[in-house]
């Protein structure tokens, strides 16, 4: 399926960037134009362009789960999320999930790359943590196959947390709390506290981590969940083609996709997927990221490279559909992008009450 979706991909690209459609013809037009129903300055009213449900077509509501089979039961969520906020895991004990993934800043750091242990720098950007559990694979390059996987790498890597399984697992076999709260998570394990299981509890927990906005309200049938102004850019957003991969209930995360399709990208140092299989074909193909949250998720792309949302807006058509879009082009598909952006319930923000460290926990190590 994911073969087709990318084979796909290229083809609407390629149809797109023959003439199918002009960059100049798409957008609304310069100008002015009243307020739109959200108080926010007009996409050009005068020249809005027309807009129907079948242009979302490729678009889907959030699920009301993305559980595991069977759905992982409360205390293995309840420990995850003690897990996700524990600075314990990592060498120095100064480094969390939630120092990289955020979850009172929509599940970013907001930097280019995240610092890591003894103040190192990782090569790409931390992609938020929300709604991460839809996505095909994990990771920029794909190397994990689900968030139970991926939570486990940067726990071992020498430039984030640094740490290991002995470590991870003398640490919190040290605290009583931990040894009572794997045991309700994992009743079938004999030995329950293992880096593995500590995967599987922080996924249980990131699968919670959905934000349902006010697009899902309208993909739902709810046709006032939009702003006369978030529809018209939701045409141009269509029009220009950014659902040929950013498609799906997480508007992208479904697929590979290269960087600079059409216009080579400005930064060849990382070759993404290259780095995993060693294939030339894979040679610039990263995981198309999710646009739910965009609006607070920048810095932008693998890199960081890009701070402002309009800047990523027309990098994006320059390099992956060979269009220069128009001021108000950038500037409706923006206003329609805003429409995605939902926080997490506040019951999972909110950091919890983790156990004392005592005098068998590892101390911690900063070489």
């Amino acid at each position: 399926m994911v073969g087709n979706l990318a084979a796909l991909a290229t083809t609407v690209v390629i149809a797109l960037v023959s003439g199918c459609e002009s960059s100049s013809g798409t957008g609304p037009a310069a100008g002015g134009g009243s307020a739109g129903a959200s108080g926010a300055p007009s996409v050009g009213v005068a020249a809005r362009p027309a807009f129907d449900r079948s242009m979302l077509a490729a678009l889907a509501p959030l699920p009301a789960a993305v559980d595991t089979s069977p759905p992982a039961s409360p205390d293995r969520v309840a420990l995850g999320k003690m897990l996700y906020f524990e600075p314990r895991l990592s060498k120095n004990q100064d480094i969390s999930c939630n120092t990289c993934h955020r979850l009172d800043a929509f599940g970013v750091d907001g930097e280019p790359t995240s610092g890591g242990h003894r103040k190192q720098r990782g090569s790409r950007n931390s992609p938020t943590v929300l709604n991460a559990a839809l996505h095909f694979r994990q990771f920029w390059d794909g190397r994990a196959a689900d968030v139970e996987e991926q939570a486990m790498g940067p726990i071992q890597n020498p430039v984030e947390m640094a740490s290991d399984q002995a470590r991870v697992v003398a640490t919190l076999s040290s605290m009583p709390e931990y040894a009572d709260a794997f045991r309700r998570a994992f009743p079938d394990d004999k030995r329950p506290i293992t880096l593995k299981n500590v995967g599987v509890a922080i996924g249980a927990f990131e699968r919670k981590l959905l934000t349902p906005s006010r697009l899902d309200a309208f993909l739902a049938g709810n046709d006032a969940a939009l702003t006369a102004d978030e529809k018209a850019g939701a045409a141009v957003f269509a029009q220009t083609g950014c659902p040929t991969c950013h498609l799906g209930p997480a508007v992208g995360g479904a697929m590979y996709q290269k960087a600079g399709l059409v216009k080579p990208w400005p930064n060849q140092k990382d070759p993404g997927r290259f780095e995993v299989t060693h294939q030339e074909a894979d040679r610039m193909l990263f995981k198309v990221p999710s646009l739910r949250n965009i609006e607070k998720t920048g810095p932008y792309f693998h890199d960081g490279s890009t701070a402002s949302l309009d800047d990523a807006v027309r990098t994006m058509a320059r390099h992956q559909l060979g269009k220069e879009l128009t001021g108000d082009e950038v500037k409706g598909i923006v206003v329609f992008l805003k429409a995605l952006t939902a926080p997490p319930p506040a019951e999972l923000v909110t950091p919890p009450e983790l156990p004392r460290s005592t005098a068998k926990t590892p101390k911690p190590d900063p070489g």
